[in-house]
């Protein structure tokens, strides 16, 4: 089993030498701009953002087909619903309608009852009258 070593400040100072000398190696074998590589690397990156372009370019026309096809939905749904309510006003306003006609039949026929004995009670109020109006046949020789 190891046992664990701290690394003094000259190690420490080697190992970052060593490392900036990697990374300088490895920056001067990069390949030159006009090197068959690097510009075969360019065209698929390019390759890559114009396909990504056409995809994105296609999915925006698919998302605005399909809010334009939600929206025409949206206003046949308001559209129907406006109907529903106005044909259900209508069939209020029907029925109050009727309600008001049948309130007026019933209210002429309670008049009209009214009417009728107020007449009948009226002929037999005239009716007594004239019948205590005439003197019976006995009432003079008295």
């Amino acid at each position: 089993m190891a046992i664990y070593r701290e690394k003094n400040f000259a190690e420490r100072r080697d190992a970052a030498t060593t490392a900036k000398k990697a990374l300088l190696e490895k920056y001067k074998a990069k390949p030159a701009a006009d090197d068959p590589a690097v510009l075969a690397r360019q065209a698929e990156r390019k390759a890559i953002l114009e396909a990504r372009a056409i995809r994105e370019a296609e999915k925006e026309k698919l998302r605005q087909e399909r809010l334009a096809r939600e929206a025409a939905e949206k206003a046949e749904r308001e559209a129907k619903a406006e109907a529903e309510r106005l044909a259900a006003e209508a069939a209020a306003q029907e029925e109050a309608s009727r309600r008001e006609a049948e309130e007026s039949d019933r209210i002429a026929r309670v008049l009209a009852d009214d009417a009728e004995r107020k007449a009948k009670r009226d002929a037999r109020y005239a009716a007594r009258k004239s019948r205590v109006k005439r003197m019976p046949p006995s009432a003079n020789y008295g």
